[in-house]
Order: C-alpha cells, then sequence, then structure tokens
C-alpha cells in the first residue's frame, strides 16, 4: 500500500501535535526539577551533610529526568515521518503525555517515607503505562498508513522493541518489588539496557520493513 499524497492540513495537525508534546514534556521536566529539596547549613560541611541527607531526592531526579528524555527522543524520532493523525492516535499520544505528566509525582512518592514496595510499584506502573502506550502509538501508525514513506521507516521496529522491552523489563519488576523488595526490584531495572542491547541485535539481524 502506497502512503496517500500528504494533505497541508494533516500534515499541520502532526506538527502541531509534535510541538504540543515537546511543550508537555518541558513542563514534565520542570515539575520535576521543582520537586528538588534545596540543601541547607550555615557551614560547608552542613552544606553537604543536607546533600547527603537528600541524596534519594536528586537520584530519583536524576532517573526521572533520563526516563522522560528516553520518551521525548522516542517520540521525536518517530513522528518527523508522520503524515497525518488517523486513528486513535490522538487518544494514545493523550495518553502517553498523561504518563510524562504523571512522572514527576510518582517520583515523590518513590522518594517517600513508607513501605517500599508499594512506592516502587507506582512508579514501575507509570513507566509500563508509558512504554506500552507509545507501543501502540507505532502500531497506530503502521496500522493505519499514517507515515510518509512508501515502507514503514526501520526506527519504527527498532522503536516498538525498545518500548516492548521496557513494558516487559518495569512490569516483571512490580511483582518482584513485592517478593524480594528493593535488590531484586532495583536489579530489574538495571537490566534494562541488557535486555534492549539483546533486542537490538535480534532486530538488526531482520531484514528491512520487517
Amino acid at each position: 500500500m502506497k502512503p496517500q499524497t500528504d494533505d497541508p492540513i494533516a500534515k499541520s495537525a502532526a506538527e502541531r501535535l509534535t510541538i504540543f508534546a515537546d511543550a508537555v514534556i518541558a513542563i514534565a521536566l520542570t515539575l520535576l526539577a521543582l520537586e528538588l529539596p534545596i540543601p541547607h547549613g550555615d557551614t560547608t560541611e552542613a552544606m553537604l551533610s543536607s546533600v547527603s541527607d537528600h541524596g534519594k531526592e536528586y537520584l530519583a531526579f536524576a532517573l526521572s529526568f533520563v526516563v522522560i528524555a528516553a520518551h521525548w527522543r522516542a517520540h521525536h524520532e518517530i513522528f518527523p515521518y508522520v503524515r497525518s493523525l488517523g486513528g486513535r492516535l490522538i487518544s494514545l499520544n493523550l495518553v502517553w503525555l498523561f504518563m510524562q505528566v504523571l512522572m514527576p509525582f510518582a517520583t515523590r512518592v518513590l522518594t517517600a517515607d513508607g513501605a517500599f514496595a508499594p512506592r516502587f510499584g507506582f512508579y514501575a506502573l507509570v513507566q509500563v503505562l508509558a512504554s506500552a502506550s507509545f507501543a501502540l502509538i507505532i502500531r497506530e501508525v503502521r496500522r493505519e498508513h499514517l507515515y510518509r514513506t512508501e515502507d514503514p521507516p526501520r526506527v519504527f521496529a527498532q522503536s516498538l522493541t525498545r518500548s516492548v522491552c521496557l513494558t516487559a523489563v518495569f512490569g516483571i519488576s512490580i511483582p518482584v518489588a513485592f517478593l524480594t523488595g528493593g535488590t531484586g526490584a532495583y536489579l530489574c531495572w538495571l537490566a534494562a539496557p541488557i535486555a534492549l542491547a539483546v533486542a537490538r541485535r535480534v532486530q538488526d539481524r531482520r531484514p528491512p520493513g520487517a
């Protein structure tokens, strides 16, 4: 099936959605930074001690910044190829953006006091829904043939593979958190780059368009 001739109105709608997504991501990153605790102290030692006391908040901020940036990068790689917003593409994008905006709140929950498993599970669930919704976005673009080229760009398959892998890794980490606690759950997250590397090698062996 060949792509239809680009409709200027449809093309404009796709570009507006991309701009809107960029703005939402910028807001999410801003909200993430606004929640950072300010270190206090009258001396250098006291200031450094305060920084150490808030170490988990700063680490969670760095983690969430990297995660949101990775989600944005994936969106940025895909949408230059999108020519129109047919099917359920807008609705799926809104779900994906909702997860991005929810990320700062999930980060605060992760660093709050209380039982580890529910806090960790909620944060991981947000990641699952974000990755799964993006996988559905790619599927919708391919199924409805909303891309500009005759064949689906290879980046679609690569991004879909990454999204499915991340959905699986974060999904598995939720029951692991309840069964084994923090160590096992964090090990699942640390395994994500390995899973992505394996998936990338498998994907590279497939013929173009697969």
